[in-house]
Formats: C-alpha cells, structure tokens, sequence
C-alpha cells in the first residue's frame, strides 16, 4: 500500500470524474455509499478483494438495536436483519456461579445476533444489485492525491487491465479498516493518534457447533478469561485469553475445548458442545483512536479511524454510527441540502464522542475480564468487585446496560 498526497500527471492515465471515492467494501463503506445512491449522488466504491470474498469473511457478529434502526430508517435493513435472533441478557461466571444479566429489563434494549457477512451480503446486494452502485472490486495499489485541494484524486492498478486508472472526485470516504491505504495517507502532524496496548491475547476460535447456552457468555476465571458468542444455530464464536503473540499452533483442538470447559464451568451448565474449529488465530488486544477523523477532503469512517478491541463488541456499531453520519452529511452537502456543509464540518466531533465513550467502557471491561488473571491479588480484587456491584447494585446494574447497548440519549 502507497501513500501519496502529491500532484499526478492526470494526463497520462485513464480519468474519470465522481463526487465520491469510497475505499473499502465493508459495512461502513458500503452504508455510505448506499446513501449516496439513495441521495442520487454518483460515487465509485473500491474494494481490494473479491465480493465473494468479502461476503464470507468472518468478523464481529452483534448489532445493537440503535443501529438496527439506523438501517431500517434508512432502507438498509433487510428482512433476515428485522428478523434475527435477538439477544437480552448475558451471562457472568465466577468461582462456579452462574450470574445472569438481563439488560433489556434494564436498559430497554437489545442486541441483534446477526455475523457480519450478512450484513455485507445484504448492503452489497441493495447497493450493487438494486441501485446500480459502482463496485470496483480486485483493486491495487491504491494511492490517493491532493486530498487537501478542492479535487483530490485517487488513482489504481485495474486488475482486469493492470493499467494504473484515475478516478477524480469532490471528497473521498476512507473505510478501508486498519490495514488500509486511507489512514496512511494523512499528512503528517495534522492528526493524532492515540494508542492503547492491553497486554493480552485472546485465542479467537470459530466452531462448528451449537451454542451452550441462549446468550453471550463471560467467563472470568484465575485461567484467564473466556467468552462464548452464539453465531447462529450451528456456528459459535469462543475466546480465550492468552498471552499476547502466542502461537496458534500451541492450541491443538484438545487443549482449546478443555480450556473452555473449565473457564465456563458452572454449576448446573453444560459443557461446550464440540465440534470442527474452522478458525483459530491470535489477537493481540489493542485500540487506536486518529483526532480528528478528517482532513482536507479525506473522510475516515470505521476501523480506518478507530480500532476497539472486540471486548465489548463495539467495532462494526461503530463503523455503522460513522456511516450514516457521513453518508447523511456527503448526501446534504451534495444535493443542496446543506450548502455550507456544516453536517460535514462536525462530523468527527460528533463521531469521536460515542468513540471514546465506547473506548473507555472496553478498558473498563477488560479490568473485569482479565484482572483474575494478571497474576496481581489487588486487580484480583477490584475486579470481582467490580462485578459483585453489577450483581447487587441496581444502579449499577442499569448504567452498565446504557454502556453494553449504546443507548445513552446524549454522547
């Protein structure tokens, strides 16, 4: 991946003009512009991978219901989405117990179990599909240009061709994730970025198997943590906590499933149910937030702009919450709806509050996920204190549902 932010002899390669340059066909970029095609603006999505490709990759698998409304007000909710299974309580174990947490009770909310493939396939098929979007997928080296002048640029390597092309626009989405070309293209010293390393590693596994139980579940165990994530009948999301950069291979299938059954044992639950682990791969936990998540004519939306390690399940709420602030304000500034582009103008500010909302309540979570394991008695403490006050505090107990949902009325 390049980063170019210079002039380019436009002259010397094939050009076309756009209002919009969207890089990346995940959630937040295909949310974008699938408003854009709604509005009537014309824009261009490219994408590095196959669509087959993207429409199967394995990512998070939780929408909370804010953004489930989100896409329904906006046309963006399929049927299968309104109709998933929906999600109102987890669960906590501790020392054997079996703690249930029913945040719809308290909060008024829930969460949509509903993988993130899905979600793809289901925008991918209204924008490209139904409203005739511009996909350009199996794209290289992108490079963008001038994203400080009125016109910026974002040139490419056609793979059908290998001719490099030129795509000229008014303003340029970045939704390419945290690997992507968008970020790196900030110029330097115009923007911050804030970083935070936990210390952790969770072995991320993908099971082909039935959920234990009817809900998320968290294990907080001396071991070290462990959470089981239901994906839909057949298919389970599991973490364990690991060191960081741990091997993979150090994980033979026995060793994981006897890891489970031990960090989620409780009385009266039943072990995992095993079956074939089709994934299996370490994450180093960490976060990265860039302030602000614009400049010149270069929008960041997604995992280009923040990272939140998946503890709270946070990252696609996210990526969606930026798409329709900036797929709304690209459609007013563009059609005349808002002349002056003042939605545009505050749509990092407005992104960055629920962001760092979000950030904080994961650091927060991560002390009670992880704090029985660091091996330190003081952090062992506070962190099942922490969750006895969740248990018998109701105010408690209710402020952690706003912060679980996402449902607080102002960020």
């Amino acid at each position: 991946m390049t980063r170019v932010t210079g002039l380019i002899d436009s002259n010397s390669l094939s050009a076309e003009d756009t209002s919009v340059v969207i890089i990346g066909a995940g959630p937040a970029g295909l949310t974008v512009g699938n408003l854009l095609r709604a509005a009537g603006v014309d824009c261009v999505v490219l994408e590095c991978e196959s669509r087959e490709f993207i429409e199967r990759r394995p990512r998070a698998g939780v929408i909370e219901e804010w953004a489930v409304r989100g896409l329904d007000r906006r046309g963006l909710a399929s049927a299968h989405l309104l109709a998933a299974e929906r999600h109102t309580a987890c669960e906590f174990r501790l020392a054997g117990e079996r703690h249930r947490f029913p945040y719809e009770e308290l909060a008024g909310s829930r969460h949509h179990v509903y993988p993130q493939p899905l979600l793809v396939t289901d925008l991918m098929r209204s924008y490209v599909d139904e409203r005739g979007g511009d996909l350009r997928c199996g794209v290289r080296d992108v490079r963008l240009h001038d994203i400080e002048s009125e016109r910026p640029s974002i040139s490419y390597l056609c793979p059908g061709t290998g001719r490099r092309r030129l795509l000229r626009c008014a303003y340029v989405a970045g939704c390419d994730g945290a690997r992507g070309v968008s970020r790196a293209a900030l110029p330097e010293g115009r923007v911050r970025i804030a970083r935070h390393d936990y210390g952790i590693g969770w072995l991320a596994l993908l099971a082909e198997a039935p959920p234990s139980a009817d809900c998320v579940l968290f294990g907080v165990h001396p071991d070290g943590f462990a959470g089981q994530m239901p994906r839909s009948p057949e298919v389970t999301r599991y973490y364990l906590q690991v060191p960081p950069g741990d091997d993979p291979a150090a994980w033979p299938d026995e060793r994981v499933w006897a890891a489970l059954r031990r960090r989620l044992a409780a009385d009266g639950a039943p072990p995992p149910a095993e079956g074939r682990l089709v994934e299996k791969r370490v994450l180093d936990l960490h976060d990265y937030v860039v302030e602000p998540m614009a400049v010149g004519r270069l929008f960041l939306a997604g995992d280009a702009a923040h990272l939140v390690a998946p503890i709270a399940a946070k990252g696609m709420n996210l990526a969606l919450h930026d798409a329709f602030l900036l797929g709304d304000a690209l459609a007013a500034r563009l059609t005349g709806a808002d002349p002056e582009g003042a939605a545009l103008g505050g749509y990092s500010g407005a992104c960055l509050r629920r962001v760092w909302d979000y950030q904080e309540f994961s650091q927060w979570l991560s002390e009670v996920y992880h704090g029985a394991a660091v091996g330190d008695p003081f952090r062992a403490g506070t962190a099942v204190a922490r969750l006895r006050r969740l248990f018998t505090s109701p105010r408690a107990a209710a402020a952690f549902a706003e912060q679980y949902l996402g449902t607080a009325e102002r960020y």
